[in-house]
């Protein structure tokens, strides 16, 4: 069997297309990129007529998205790799059965990696389907990616994308996270509440205590020490403030 790839592209943006289209032609010699496509439309007909291993498909397109298009599609027989500006859709990705899904701006050793994936998939014609380990893989590094604006959260039946702002606290229990929002919203995650701290702003939030992480910016409504120093929160919740963090905390009350 070859250990080339016969591949198209499907991008509604014209920048995206040509942008992909030279990195594969640069840093994938395994890969033939056969056309490429602006629609879900234009792609039915070239994975007709051209019979691709893999087809690298944009998620958001106008009128029809990716997932649309490979719903349309019978007895699929290529491999998909998912491009997208948004982290949130790469577990919709796995349940559509993609190889991998590529984030923009795309970065070319992710993209090698995705193209080794492919062409073990075509070797192996090992199905459909992702490995466990590779669902695992995905979401971990979904929940790592946390920005400054929105935060991932695994849960038991996939990922949670919330905005930062809507965090209220977060509380340790041994080595799982409590994750508590706006609306009696909250979530439980398998992450450490380190793991938390270290990703989340410290602009917007601040660690009182060894169990407990405060959105000082949005959700802090009131301190009393007379209560032996707890920050009450916009939920009503009173959250302890340690002895060695209380100057910290002062100093940052005293800068807002």
């Amino acid at each position: 069997m070859s250990d080339r790839i016969n591949a198209i592209i499907v991008d509604d943006e014209q920048f995206a297309r040509e942008n992909l289209k030279m990195l594969i032609e640069e840093f994938c010699p395994e890969v033939n990129v056969m056309d490429m496509a602006t629609s879900g439309a234009e792609a039915r007909k070239l994975v007709d007529e051209l019979n691709p291993n893999l087809v690298f498909l944009d998620i958001m397109m106008p009128g029809e998205d990716g997932f649309s298009f490979l719903q349309q599609v019978e007895d699929r027989k290529f491999a998909v790799v998912f491009t997208t500006a948004h982290n949130e859709f790469a577990l919709k990705a796995i349940k559509e059965s993609a190889i991998d899904y590529l984030e923009k701006p795309i970065n070319i050793e992710d993209l090698q990696l995705a193209v080794q994936k492919a062409l073990q998939h075509k070797k192996a014609r090992a199905g459909r389907g992702l490995s466990e380990d590779r669902i695992t893989q995905i979401l971990e590094n979904m929940a790592m990616a946390n920005s400054s604006e929105k935060t991932s959260i695994p849960t038991r039946d996939g990922m949670a994308i919330v905005k930062n702002s809507e965090i209220i606290h977060l509380e340790a229990s041994e080595s799982y996270t409590t994750i508590f929002l706006t609306e009696n919203r909250k979530y439980l995650s398998s992450k450490t509440i380190k793991v938390y701290e270290d990703k989340l702003s410290d602009q917007m939030f601040f660690r009182t205590h060894k169990s407990h992480i405060i959105n000082i910016a949005h959700h802090l409504k009131e301190f009393k020490r007379s209560e032996g120093n707890v920050a009450i929160m916009s939920n009503e919740v009173e959250i302890p403030i340690s002895r060695r963090k209380l100057p910290s905390f002062l100093d940052r009350l005293a800068a807002m």
